[in-house]
């Protein structure tokens, strides 16, 4: 952990996290038993996403502390990182925009785990281009209704409470936020299938009805809530590829120094030396970049677009890098389905696509640098 960018607190957080964490990795994930997320509802980590007036951890949303508990979740077990990280996304909105009464009924649950939030904004023809979706809202008596499809929303099947956003009017100020749960008429799901082991899945709305008072803030404030969001935790996506990384760099070196090749261990060839060198030195300054995006949130600045876009970008690349030169350190045994390297790769591949993709990183980051020369 990095002592100029963590305080005290942090690093106490990241090894009691490191401890109780460690008793929680499935040797087979299965999201088609219910005990998981239940699981990881009982561990308390919840707290941290709400603040202390709503039954949370801490007074304030401290995006460090976020980021050590993604990394020791994603360490131990990536989909239980999933559940929590969504579990955020999901509130979060809430805690910008939300009335009165959704933040007095809503956030304590959030913080001890009674409630599962899901963040639905992604749509068949609507990805890295939010602006672009189709799912409607639309007025009717004291009320709305919906009608539209979400793609690839996780915690699908598992979540009490979907955020979802809806296009009450035209362009990016037309997109407003709503509270769905479960059971309503003409709101149903589809369990999606994935490389990794998440819940994740298809949101269908044929003429669901949901009061006025499941709208999160005014009318057409949906997008502000959004990238508001998507800006506190879009960091802790890099924390969760640091996790995700260090622990392909612990398997690549235990393995290493077992693995015995012409009557001496891998650790002794300079090539596989040299890997793990390459892979210490990505994952330590990947971590820097992810708390030093955290940092600058917890310090006041109101948006961090572009210290997150950095900090997300060079984590999820070289988390990839890293996992990938574990496998090959394995070599055949890598390949394995059911070991840690090889779940680790699979798990690894979705960071560098959600909460917006590495292309799109890539933009935000050039047109941050042109506008500000």
């Amino acid at each position: 952990m990095n002592a100029t960018l963590l305080e005290k607190t942090h690093t106490q957080l990241a090894e009691t996290a490191r401890t109780v964490f460690a008793a929680m990795e499935p040797k087979s994930p299965s999201w088609d038993d219910p005990t998981l997320s239940c699981k990881v509802a009982g561990l308390a980590q919840y707290g941290y996403l709400v603040p202390a007036a709503h039954g949370g951890k801490l007074p304030a949303i401290d995006v460090r502390s976020i980021c050590v508990l993604r990394e020791e979740l994603a360490y131990r077990n990536p989909a239980a990182d999933s559940v929590f990280a969504v579990q955020g996304l999901g509130s979060h909105p809430i805690l910008l925009g939300g009335s009165a009464e959704q933040k007095t009924t809503l956030l304590s649950k959030v913080a001890d785990g009674s409630a599962l939030f899901a963040f639905a904004l992604t749509e068949p023809e609507a990805g890295s281009d939010v602006a672009a979706l189709a799912t409607t809202a639309v007025k009717r008596g004291e009320g709305y209704v919906l009608n539209g499809q979400k793609r690839f929303i996780s915690n699908a099947g598992i979540a009490t409470h979907y955020t979802v956003f809806a296009r009450t009017g035209e362009g990016p100020k037309g997109i407003s936020a709503f509270i769905v749960t479960p059971g309503l008429a003409g709101f149903s799901m589809k369990k999606m299938e994935l490389m990794g082991e998440h819940p994740i899945g298809e949101l269908f709305f044929e003429g669901c009805e949901v009061p006025a008072s499941a709208r999160v803030g005014d009318e057409g404030v949906g997008m502000k809530l959004a990238l508001s969001t998507l800006d506190v935790f879009r960091s802790t996506v890099g924390a969760a590829a640091v996790g995700m990384a260090r622990r392909a760099l612990d398997e690549a070196i235990s393995y290493a120094k077992s693995r015995k090749q012409f009557g001496a261990p891998l650790s002794d060839l300079a090539a596989v030396q040299a890997m793990l060198a390459e892979m210490a030195v990505e994952l330590e300054a990947s971590r820097l970049l992810v708390h030093k995006a955290a940092a600058t949130k917890d310090g006041g600045q109101q948006r961090v677009t572009y210290e997150a876009a950095v900090a997300k970008l060079f984590a999820t690349e070289a988390a990839q890098r890293i996992i990938d030169k574990a496998l090959q350190i394995h070599g055949g045994n890598g390949v394995v389905r059911g070991t840690v390297v090889e779940r680790l790769y699979r798990d690894i591949r979705a960071l560098r696509i959600y909460e917006g993709a590495s292309e799109v990183q890539r933009l935000v980051i050039a047109r941050h640098l042109l506008a500000s020369r």
